[in-house]
């Protein structure tokens, strides 16, 4: 295992051109040894990009990469001792499951008792021990995966396992098994896992920390509560969580209070020197609660539409033009016409030029 850090990192595909741009904007960042990592985002943000640059399959433009401190940045893969798996199994079809996994320890020239106790241990961690005399190419694509992950794992020195998009064909119903296997690989080996993805549910579910990516740029990176709680832009608050944040247009009345639409809204956040200032209010739509009565916090809102999603109900409501969404529980009696709806002010977010106060 090792600690990873990239120093001043960023990569640009035309480095050499006049109009340079880039893939990956410069950064410094440090995984700890032993975490579970998730890089998130939208397609072409420059997750996979710097993933690759970690294994070495892309030497970054600018900046160092460290293993335990040591420079590895012109370093081969193989040099840096870094297993990847990648979004489709990559397999030896001729090969059985335990020829498969022990094929890096056959490499490195391992003694074979020692290649028989390694393989047969990491095969029963992934479920994969009543299979090891089968022929690779007759499993599922689920198993053919957890193939090419055991291939890391079986290397005790292994730096980092990097994981690109790696759930992407698997059968949904077997998604979410697959990511508590990680985490429990994770937790026996003490593994650096690092996986790349653009579903928040696939990050949401298997990282103890998540970093967000947009536009080659890390935008925020913290723990799944983090994230969903307190979203350091308008960005992550659209694209962390189901539906995405409320945003509305407010501006700033006092130290803690916003003008939402003609209504004063109390928050925890310190808005001295903004006052007057065009401003957004974010809030999430489990946090808006109904209320029977106006109160400090509350709006009159009017209902459009509820729908029934089996374990809640997301009702859709109208405050003069502001479209407000509110996740409640399936029992919850929503009003068919006109509500109260309460913003408590620990879950209202404020935003000065998309950018959390």
């Amino acid at each position: 295992m090792a600690q990873i850090k990239l120093q001043n990192i960023a990569h640009s595909y035309n480095a050499n051109a006049k109009d340079k741009k880039y893939a990956l904007k410069p950064f410094d960042m440090t995984w700890v040894d032993g975490g579970r990592y998730a890089i998130l985002g939208p397609s072409g943000c420059g997750k996979s990009t710097m993933l690759n640059i970690m294994s070495g399959i892309v030497t970054p433009s600018e900046g160092h990469l460290l293993f335990d401190g040591v420079d590895v940045t012109e370093k081969t893969t193989s040099e840096r001792n870094i297993a990847q798996v990648f979004q489709f199994p990559v397999i030896y079809g001729t090969m059985t499951v335990h020829d498969n996994l022990a094929f890096p320890l056959v490499c490195r020239g391992y003694d074979k008792s020692f290649i028989k106790a390694k393989v047969s241990e990491v095969a029963e961690a992934l479920s994969l021990e009543n299979f090891l005399s089968q022929s690779a190419r007759k499993l599922t694509a689920d198993q053919k995966q957890l193939i090419s992950l055991g291939r890391g794992l079986v290397r005790d020195n292994v730096a980092a396992v990097l994981m690109d998009e790696p759930l992407t064909v698997i059968d949904p119903d077997l998604k979410f098994r697959l990511r508590r296997k990680l985490k429990e690989i994770n937790q026996k080996y003490k593994s650096t896992l690092i996986y790349v993805t653009h579903d928040q549910n696939e990050a949401m579910t298997f990282a103890e920390n998540i970093i967000v990516m947009d536009d080659g740029e890390i935008v925020q990176i913290g723990s799944p509560a983090e994230l969903f709680d307190r979203p350091k832009t308008t960005f992550v608050g659209y694209f962390i969580g189901a539906p995405a944040m409320n945003f509305f247009g407010c501006k700033a009345v006092n130290s803690n209070t916003i003008n939402f639409n003609g209504t004063e809204i109390t928050t925890t956040t310190d808005l001295n020197g903004i006052k007057n200032k065009d401003l957004k209010l974010g809030i999430r739509s489990e946090y808006i609660r109904f209320s029977d009565v106006v109160g400090e916090n509350t709006i009159h809102a009017s209902i459009e539409s509820v729908d029934d999603w089996g374990n809640h109900k997301l009702v859709t409501a109208d405050f003069d033009g502001n479209i407000i969404k509110i996740k409640v529980k399936r029992e919850t009696e929503v009003p068919t016409d006109r509500a109260f709806l309460m913003l408590p002010a620990h879950h209202c977010c404020v935003y000065d030029n998309e950018i959390l106060v």
